[in-house]
């Protein structure tokens, strides 16, 4: 299988280090594309529930497939989230084609898109409800382990698989008002700063939407995870698209990486306003 070419691929919520880490998916799709441009928009190690005794070989392959990535001329841009909020002290750091950020804007085709995780928008991160959230986090994870297993159990019998998760967000009107409260915050957000896009992670809800309000409009944008859903956003000829993993679309041997041809058309950005973008934008506290 060729690699596809894709000039942007945003990726959040990878949850490395987790019992529900799709992570033979992830590097699966990795080897599947050839971005000029990789986003990483938050919670890709999840350093909240990070172990020792738990990082399997799959885990440590994404993380050489993203640096495959990077020596042959893909740009990576490491934003961070909540469960890897501990990279935050470093901020502004560049190695290399690697940028680590808390949040990310750049225009491309004449197009302002503002990129973060979401996670300043969640009260249950913050204060004394973080460690709520954490202990929330080992039960999400728990589920997932529990879910996996009964997938098993289900395909062995001819079966379709289930997610205990999505049946409970969509059977719970709390939690899908929260997610609706989310986008329209991270709309409203957007629209006052005159942006033209707004791309999130951090509620695993793959999400593509216009959002209209008194003041105007914008795309909003949600990369999903790679716990669930399995999906990513790309960017193609002035188009975001959201796309799933499909297991069936990986059956050929998967070519491998090569170095970014330089006389590739590259990407409208304009690179040498985006780093003072990340230190002028501040996001509004709740």
């Amino acid at each position: 299988m060729e690699r596809k070419p894709v000039e942007v691929v945003v990726l959040s919520d990878l949850h490395l280090g987790t019992y529900g880490c799709q992570a033979n998916e992830i590097v699966n799709y990795l080897r599947s594309i050839q971005p000029q441009l990789l986003i990483l928009n938050g919670d890709i190690i999840d350093i909240w529930q990070f172990s020792k005794r738990f990082f399997p070989v799959a885990h440590m392959q994404v993380l050489k497939e993203i640096f495959s990535l990077l020596s042959h001329g893909t740009r990576v841009i490491y934003i961070t989230g909540n469960h890897d909020e501990a990279l935050r002290r470093y901020s502004g750091m560049r190695i290399g084609n690697l940028e680590l950020a808390d949040k990310f804007v750049m225009e491309m085709n004449g197009k302002m898109t503002w990129f973060f995780h979401g996670d300043v928008f969640d009260r249950t991160t913050k204060g004394s409800a973080k460690f709520i959230a954490k202990l929330g986090g080992y039960g999400y994870d728990l589920l997932i382990l529990i879910n996996s297993i009964l997938n098993k159990l289900l395909v062995l019998l001819g079966r379709e698989k289930m997610s205990f998760s999505k049946k409970v967000k969509n059977s719970v009107k709390k939690a899908v008002s929260w997610i609706a409260d989310f986008e329209q915050t991270a709309a409203e957000l957007a629209i006052e700063k005159q942006y033209d896009y707004v791309v999130c992670g951090h509620i695993h809800q793959p999400q593509k939407r216009v959002i209209t309000t008194k003041n105007g409009s914008v795309t909003y944008l949600n990369s999903g995870d790679w716990i669930e859903n399995l999906s990513a956003l790309e960017y193609n000829r002035g188009i975001w698209e959201i796309v799933y993993y499909d297991p069936a679309a990986f059956k050929e041997k998967l070519a491998p990486v090569v170095a970014m041809d330089k006389h590739l058309p590259k990407l409208d950005v304009l690179a040498d306003t985006i780093h003072h973008y990340l230190y002028s934008l501040q996001v509004d506290q709740p």
